[in-house]
C-alpha cells in the first residue's frame, strides 16, 4: 500500500476527502492551539490546502484517505468530539502526551486500527470494552499517568484476548484488582510478544491454578516489563505466564522472599532484571540453566551451570544485583563471565572481599558500594584495562591503595573509594594513565597534604575530598583543575590560609557546587566564587564578604550561601538587588552589625537565618505574604519594635525565632494564621500583653502526621537535580540549649519566656496535642494552670516557673506520661500536689517558692498529715484525714458534729415532754387517738377481706 505522508512530500497525485478534512478542521477545536504551534499552522480552512500535507496527517496514496493521525505532546482538551468517524480508513492514531480525561468508546469503531496509543494522559475511569472491536490491532498502548498519578480501571478484560493480531501491548497506571481474568486474558492473547504494564495495581494470583496455566502458557511472548507495579509479592505467578520469555524485568515492584526454582521452564531467558526488590535466601539451581543469558541479571548466580558440556555463560555481559538484601561473599561462580561488561552489587549485605578480577578482562564498570564488603583491596584492579568506572564506596576495605592498583586503567574515568579506611601511597611525582572526571574520597585516610598527582587531571568535573584528614593550604596550581568543577567538596578537613580564586566552570546548564566549610580559612571569600550555585563555606574563619557580594556579575546562578559561624563583622552589606535567586540565606554565629536591609526583598528567600549577630532596628517587612519562607531565624540580635504583623501572612512558616532581641509590645494576633509553624520561640524580649486565645489555630501542633519530616528542610532543584538544604536550629529544651538538625522537624515547641506577658494562660492552649515543649517561665501571668492541660498527652517538657499563678495543680498533670521536665517554682499555687510516678519523681526545687503547695516530694506535709501516723491502737484504726480526689478532710470535726446532733434532737423532744405535764399529756392522749384510728382501719379492712374471700 502506498502511503502520501505529509509535509517534505514533493508528490500529491490527488487531494484529501472534503468530509474528511472537515473532520479535522472540527477536530483541532479538541486542542489548545498557539500562535507558534508549529503542527497546526498546516491546518487551515483555506480550501486551496491539501489536509493530506496538513503536519501529523498521512494518507493513502491510492484512495487518499486519511490513515494516519499523530498528534503526541499537545494540549488536546479533556475530551474529543465524535467527529473523528468520519475517519473510516484509519490505521494510527496516536493521541499520546496530551490531556484527554478518559478514552473515547467511538475509538472502538476504527475496525482498520493496527497502532493506538493513548499513553501519557491524564486518564480516569474504566477501560471501554468497545475497544475489542479492533481486531486488526498490532500495537496498543494506554492508561494513566505516573507523576501526576492517575489510575484507570479494569471491569471486564476478557475482550483483550480477541485481539488476535496484537503484538505489543503497553498499559500504565491501570488498576487490575476489580477483575479477576485479566491473567487468563494476557495468556491467551495468540501473537502477543511484548507486555509492559508500568506503574498497575494488580490482585494476588490463584496459585493453585498455576499448574494448569503452565500448560496453556503463551508460546509467543518474548517480553515482560512490570516495573514499578504493586500487586503479588512473590514470582511464581510470572514465571508461568511464557516458556519463551527472552526479557523479563521486574523492577521496583516489591517483591518478598526467595526465588522460586522454576526458571527451568524458561530456557530461552536472555535478560533478568529484578533491581530493587527485597530478594532474599540463596539463588535457585534452575538459573544454572540459562545457557542463553545475554543481558541483564539482577540476583546472584550462585548455581551449577547444567547446559550442555559448557562449563561459563559465554554470553554474559551485564550482572545487576543492586537493592536487595543478598549476602555472604561473592561466589566464584562469578569468574563463570568471561564477557562480563558491567557488574552491580551495590545497597546489598554482601561479606567478604572482592575476588581476583584479572579474569574479568572485559569489565568496564564495577560497583559494590553500600555492603560490608572488608579486606584490602586486589591489585588486579590494575589489570582491568576496559575499567571505565570503579565504585566501592560505603564499605570497610582498609590496606594501602598503591600505583600497582592503578598501574593500567588508562580509560578510568570514575573513581570512587570513599568511606573506607584506606590510605593512598603514591609518589610525590606520580603521573596517573588516566584522567578522571568525578573522584570521590570522602572519609578516607589519604596523608597530610594535598594529593599532588591531581595537578595532571585537567578534565576533573567531580571532586570530594572531605574528611580525609588533610592539612595545609589549596596549591596554587588547582586553578588549572577547578576551571572544569562542577562539585567541589573538601569540607572537614583542615586547610589553612586564604581560598585562591580559582574560577568554575561556567555555561548555562553548569551550576557548579562548592563545599569548603569546617577548615580554617581566613581572609576575604573570592568573588569568583560567585559563579556556583551553592556555596558552604560555613565554620571557617573568614572576615569579610562585601567584595564577593557586591561585585557586579550578569550570570549569578546561587541558590544557597551559607557563611555561618565565622569571623564576619562591619555592617551588613546592601548589595543584594542582583541575587535574586539566592532562597537560602545563613549568616548565623558572625559579628554583623547595621540593618537587615529591605532589599533582601529582591530575593526569593525561603531560608534566612541570621542568629547571633549584632543586627539592629526594625524587621523589615520584604518578606511579607511569601508562602515560601520555611525558616525565619533572627534570634540573639539588638533588633527592637514591635513583631510585625506581616509575619502572620508567612503561612508556609515552620520555625519563626525572634529570641533575645529588643521587641516590644503585644504578641499580634494574625500570629495565629501561622497553620504550618512547628517552632515558635519569642524569648527574651519585652513582650507584653496577653497569650493570643486563638493559639489553638497553630494546625501543625494540633493535628497529627504520621508522615511528618525528622528534618526542616528546604527541597529544590539545582538545574536537574533535586537537592535538599536541612535546617538546624539551637533551641532551649529542658532548661538547656542544644542544637536540633536531624529531628528538627518532630519538635512542636512554644517558647514566650522572659517576657512581660501578663493575664491568664488561655485554656485553648490544651488543643495543641501535638505539642512536646511548652515555656511560659518568668512572666507576669495569673490565674490558674488551665484545667484540661493533661490534655495534652505528648507533652515532654513544662516550665510555668516565676510568674503569678494561683489554685492548685491540675490533677491532668498527674496523667502525663511523657513528662520528663517540670518547672513550676516561684508562684502562689496552693494544695496537696497530686500524686503520680511522674510529679512525685521531680525535685523539690521545682515546686519551691509556692508556699501552699504540700505533699511529696515537698517536705511540708499537708494539714492532718501528722494524724496518719499515729498508730493503729490508739486511733482504734480510724483515720483522721481522708482523702477525696486531692482535698483533705478533718474527720474530728464530723464527728463532734455527729454528738452535738445527737444531744440537741435527743434532748430538745424528751427534755421538754419531762418538765411540761401539759404537753406530755397532750402528746400521749394523741399518740392513743392515732392508734385507736389505727386498729379501726386495720379491723375494718380485715372483714372486707374476709367477705371478698367467701363470695
Amino acid at each position: 500500500m502506498g502511503v502520501l505522508v505529509g509535509k517534505g512530500c514533493s508528490y500529491s497525485p490527488m487531494r484529501c476527502i472534503e468530509s474528511e478534512r472537515q473532520a479535522l478542521l472540527s477536530f483541532k477545536q479538541s486542542f489548545v492551539v498557539k500562535d507558534d504551534d508549529y503542527l497546526f499552522s498546516s491546518w487551515t480552512s483555506n480550501t486551496s490546502q491539501d489536509c493530506c500535507s496538513w503536519d501529523g496527517i498521512s494518507c493513502d496514496l491510492k484512495t487518499n484517505h486519511v490513515i494516519k493521525l499523530s498528534i503526541g505532546g499537545h494540549q488536546v482538551r479533556s475530551e474529543i468530539g465524535p467527529s473523528l468517524l468520519q475517519l473510516k480508513y484509519l490505521e494510527l492514531l496516536d493521541l499520546s502526551g496530551n490531556n484527554l480525561s478518559k478514552i473515547p468508546e467511538f475509538i472502538g469503531s476504527f475496525t482498520r486500527l493496527t497502532d493506538l496509543d493513548l499513553s501519557r494522559n491524564p486518564i480516569s475511569g474504566t477501560i471501554p470494552s468497545q475497544l475489542g472491536n479492533l481486531t486488526s490491532l498490532r500495537s496498543l498502548s494506554l492508561g494513566g499517568t505516573m507523576d501526576p498519578y492517575s489510575t484507570v480501571t479494569v471491569s471486564n478484560f476478557r475482550w483483550i484476548s480477541g485481539l488476535s493480531s496484537l503484538k505489543d501491548l503497553t498499559l500504565t497506571a491501570v488498576n487490575f484488582t476489580t477483575t479477576s481474568d485479566w491473567f487468563q486474558s494476557i495468556k491467551t492473547i495468540p501473537s502477543l510478544k511484548e507486555l509492559i504494564l508500568s506503574g498497575c495495581q494488580l490482585p494476588e494470583v490463584d496459585t493453585s491454578s498455576l499448574s494448569h496455566h503452565i500448560n496453556n502458557a503463551s508460546n509467543s511472548l518474548k517480553s515482560i516489563d512490570l516495573s514499578y507495579t504493586t500487586g503479588p509479592k512473590s514470582l511464581p505467578w510470572l514465571l508461568n505466564l511464557s516458556s519463551n520469555l527472552v526479557d523479563l524485568t521486574f523492577k521496583d515492584c516489591h517483591i518478598q522472599g526467595p526465588l522460586p526454582d522454576s526458571f527451568g521452564n524458561m530456557p530461552s531467558l536472555e535478560n533478568i532484571n529484578l533491581q530493587g526488590n527485597e530478594i532474599e535466601g540463596e539463588i535457585p539451581k534452575s538459573l544454572g540453566t540459562l545457557c542463553n543469558l545475554s543481558g541483564t541479571l539482577d540476583n546472584l548466580l550462585d548455581s551449577q551451570v547444567s547446559c550442555s558440556n559448557q562449563k561459563v555463560f559465554p554470553a554474559l555481559e551485564e550482572l545487576y544485583l543492586t537493592d536487595n538484601l543478598l549476602e555472604g561473599p561473592l561466589p566464584i561462580s562469578l569468574r563463570q563471565f568471561p564477557k562480563l561488561r558491567l557488574l552491580s552489587l551495590e545497597n546489598n549485605l554482601l561479606t567478604g572481599t572482592l575476588p581476583n578480577l584479572s579474569p574479568f578482562s572485559s569489565l568496564e564498570r564495577l560497583s559494590a558500594s553500600n555492603n560490608m564488603l572488608d579486606g584490602s583491596l586486589p591489585e588486579s584492579i590494575g589489570q582491568l584495562r576496559n575499567l571505565t568506572w570503579f565504585d566501592v564506596s560505603s564499605n570497610s576495605f582498609s590496606g594501602v591503595i598503591s600505583e600497582a592498583h592503578l598501574m593500567n586503567v588508562s580509560k578510568l574515568l570514575d573513581l570512587d573509594l570513599s568511606f573506607n579506611p584506606l590510605t593512598l601511597n603514591l609518589s610525590s611525582n606520580w603521573v596517573p594513565p588516566f584522567q578522571l572526571g568525578t573522584l570521590y574520597l570522602a572519609s578516607f585516610t589519604k596523608g597530610l597534604r594535598f594529593p599532588n598527582w591531581l595537578r595532571t587531571q585537567s578534565q576533573l568535573s567531580d571532586l570530594d575530598i572531605s574528611n580525609s584528614n588533610i592539612f595545609g593550604v589549596i596549591p596554587s596550581w588547582f586553578s588549572n583543575v577547578s576551571s572544569n568543577l562542577g562539585y567541589l567538596n573538601i569540607s572537614f578537613n583542615h586547610f589553612s590560609g586564604t581560598v585562591p580564586n580559582f574560577p568554575l566552570k561556567r555555561g548555562y546548564e553548569i551550576n557548579p557546587i562548592v563545599d569548603l566549610s569546617h577548615n580554617q580559612f581566613h581572609g576575604a571569600v573570592p568573588p569568583l566564587l560567585s559563579n556556583a550555585t551553592e556555596i558552604y563555606l560555613s565554620n571557617n574563619k573568614f572576615t569579610g564578604f562585601k567584595r564577593f557580594l557586591c561585585t557586579p556579575n550578569d550570570m549569578l546562578k546561587l541558590i544557597v550561601l551559607d557563611l555561618s559561624d565565622n569571623l564576619l563583622s562591619g555592617t551588613m552589606p546592601d548589595c543584594w538587588l542582583q541575587w535574586r535567586r539566592l532562597g537560602i540565606l545563613n549568616l548565623e554565629n558572625n559579628n554583623l552589625s547595621g540593618i537587615i536591609h529591605s532589599s533582601m526583598g529582591s530575593l526569593g528567600l525561603h531560608t534566612l537565618r541570621l542568629r547571633n549577630n549584632s543586627l539592629s532596628g526594625n524587621l523589615p517587612s520584604f518578606l511579607s505574604g511569601s508562602s515560601a519562607i520555611l525558616v525565619l531565624d533572627v534570634g540573639h540580635n539588638r533588633l527592637s519594635g514591635k513583631i510585625p504583623s506581616w509575619i502572620g501572612e508567612t503561612v508556609g512558616l515552620k520555625l519563626l525565632s525572634l529570641k533575645s532581641n529588643k521587641f516590644y509590645g503585644s504578641i499580634p494576633s494574625n500570629l495565629c494564621h501561622l497553620d504550618s509553624i512547628q517552632i515558635l520561640d519569642l524569648s527574651l524580649n519585652n513582650l507584653s500583653g496577653v497569650i493570643p486565645s486563638c493559639i489553638n489555630n497553630f494546625t501543625s501542633m494540633a493535628r497529627r502526621k504520621d508522615d511528618a519530616d525528622e528534618t526542616i528542610s528546604n527541597a529544590y532543584y539545582n538545574l536537574f537535580s533535586p537537592r535538599t538544604y536541612a535546617n538546624d536550629a539551637m533551641l532551649m529544651w529542658k532548661g538547656l540549649e542544644y542544637k536540633y538538625d536531624k529531628i528538627l522537624g518532630l519538635l512542636r515547641l512554644i517558647d514566650l519566656s522572659s517576657n512581660r506577658l501578663s493575664g491568664q494562660i488561655p485554656a485553648t492552649l490544651a488543643n495543641l496535642v501535638e505539642l512536646v515543649q511548652l515555656n511560659l517561665s518568668r512572666n507576669h501571668l495569673s490565674g490558674i494552670i488551665p484545667m484540661n492541660i493533661g490534655e495534652l498527652n505528648r507533652l515532654e517538657s513544662l516550665d510555668l516557673s516565676h510568674n503569678k499563678l494561683s489554685g492548685r495543680i491540675p490533677m491532668g498533670l498527674a496523667k502525663l506520661s511523657t513528662l520528663s521536665y517540670l518547672d513550676l517554682s516561684n508562684n502562689s499555687l496552693w494544695g496537696k500536689i497530686p500524686t503520680s510516678t511522674q510529679l512525685q519523681s521531680f525535685d523539690a526545687s521545682r515546686y519551691g517558692g509556692n508556699l501552699g503547695l504540700c505533699g511529696p516530694p515537698l517536705t511540708s506535709a499537708c494539714p492532718g498529715d501528722k494524724t496518719l501516723s499515729i498508730p493503729s491502737n490508739s486511733s482504734g484504726g480510724n483515720e483522721s484525714y481522708i482523702e477525696d480526689g486531692g482535698d483533705w478532710l478533718d474527720k474530728s470535726w464530723f464527728n463532734i458534729g455527729i454528738g452535738v446532733g445527737f444531744v440537741v434532737g435527743f434532748w430538745g423532744v424528751c427534755g421538754t415532754l419531762t418538765f411540761r405535764t401539759p404537753w406530755r399529756h397532750t402528746y400521749f392522749r394523741l399518740l392513743n387517738k392515732l392508734g385507736d384510728q389505727l386498729y379501726v382501719t386495720i379491723m375494718v379492712q380485715k372483714a372486707r377481706l374476709k367477705r371478698r374471700v367467701q363470695s
